[in-house]
């Protein structure tokens, strides 16, 4: 029987979508047209490209997030969303235009060249753009602050001797009493320090928001468990457990850390092997928080304070593995150092091990989700 699977590349922008498709075969990609970013115009291009047997979808990942997905696999056909760092590109190729990119997307999936990302659930994406939420909270929060020290080092204004931080309790009472000559500057000056206060009621109700989704939300039990290791708190946890998602979607710990951007370049031929830095791929915000963790086991193995509290109730099987994470954590980085390798690289392949421990611990806590 002959196969009339048609590959069909759908180049996504805020308003319209431009298509192509790529029938089965070697022939080149044919240009199919514009439709709107709507649907039911989606549903109308669907019914007249054919039967969901014979449909492969695809486009790009981007700031459209993943709704066109939704609203084709909804229709019941088959949709794959794609890594746009992993797409390849021809050396060369100094024209880019809506209808060239479907075009392009069309041949490669017929080709099977193109790398597929996952697709969080709403629950996932909604808990995703709490974490974001709350970076986006502590930006504003710094610019807000920035704004009023600037405006003091304008008249050069300098905080009293005995105050040695800022923002303590004593530093606010000092800046309320401040009074300015003019009142345009009074004013100005009022209104940055309501700004700063918004801001700070702000990022506690998105705090307190984190602190209901790791007791009672749908992905609770993963964000409690990853917690009894060391590094790991509450905002870490919710950071991970949203950005990654499933972690039973990678099939090992390796996988995991390749995802992540976690693993050397390598440069090899013949017989030279070269290792590299970091590749750096994939999800930024969760490589960010691995290495910030991985600097705590650069302290000698305890629990104490902050880690004792966690793994009170926590699982005897996740107790142990934060134990043996913390002595294999710590003597690697011991061991790096006495090698000469500096506390970034160090901590850099610290970090990737931890990778494997936290993909344990989630792991065993989706199991028992599921079970």
């Amino acid at each position: 029987m002959k196969d009339t699977t048609k590959y069909v590349g759908l180049d996504v922008s805020k308003e319209k979508i431009s298509v192509a498709i790529a029938d089965s075969g070697r022939e080149p990609a044919r240009y199919f047209g514009v439709i709107a970013h709507r649907p039911e115009a989606v549903r109308r291009l669907l019914k007249k490209l054919g039967t969901p047997d014979q449909l492969e979808l695809c486009y790009e990942a981007g700031p459209i997030g993943f709704e066109l997905y939704r609203w084709i696999t909804a229709m019941g056909y088959s949709c794959t969303v794609i890594a746009p760092s992993h797409t390849p590109s021809r050396p060369g190729d100094q024209v880019k235009t809506d209808h060239r990119d479907s075009e392009r997307l069309a041949q490669l999936f017929r080709a099977g060249q193109l790398t597929a990302v996952h697709i969080p659930s709403r629950e996932d994406e909604a808990l995703r753009d709490l974490i974001r939420l709350r970076a986006d909270e502590k930006e504003d929060l710094h610019r807000c602050r920035q704004r009023i020290i600037h405006f003091l080092l304008r008249r050069m204004i300098q905080q009293p001797a005995e105050m040695k931080r800022r923002w303590s309790k004593k530093y606010r009472e000092w800046l309320e009493k401040l009074t300015f000559d003019y009142e345009s500057e009074q004013l100005t000056f009022q209104e940055y320090l309501y700004a700063h206060q918004e801001c700070e009621e702000r990022l506690k109700r998105v705090k307190a928001a984190m602190v209901e989704q790791a007791l009672k939300g749908a992905r609770a039990e993963i964000i409690q468990a990853v917690q009894a290791l060391r590094g790991i708190a509450l905002t870490t946890a919710i950071t991970i457990v949203a950005e990654i998602g499933s972690f039973r979607c990678f099939r090992s710990p390796a996988q995991l850390m390749a995802y992540l951007g976690m693993v050397p370049r390598e440069y090899s031929s013949g017989q030279t092997v070269k290792r590299g830095s970091l590749t750096k791929t994939g999800n930024r915000n969760v490589r960010r928080v691995f290495i910030e963790a991985a600097w705590s086991y650069r302290h000698r193995p305890a629990v104490k304070r902050e880690l004792a509290k966690r793994l009170e109730n926590q699982n005897p099987e996740f107790q142990s593995i934060s134990w043996k994470a913390q002595n294999r954590l710590h003597n690697k980085y011991l061991r790096l150092l006495r090698r000469g390798k500096h506390s970034n690289l160090a901590i850099a392949a610290v970090a990737r091990e931890l990778v494997g421990f936290v993909w344990a611990v989630a792991c065993e806590a989706e199991r028992r989700q599921t079970a």
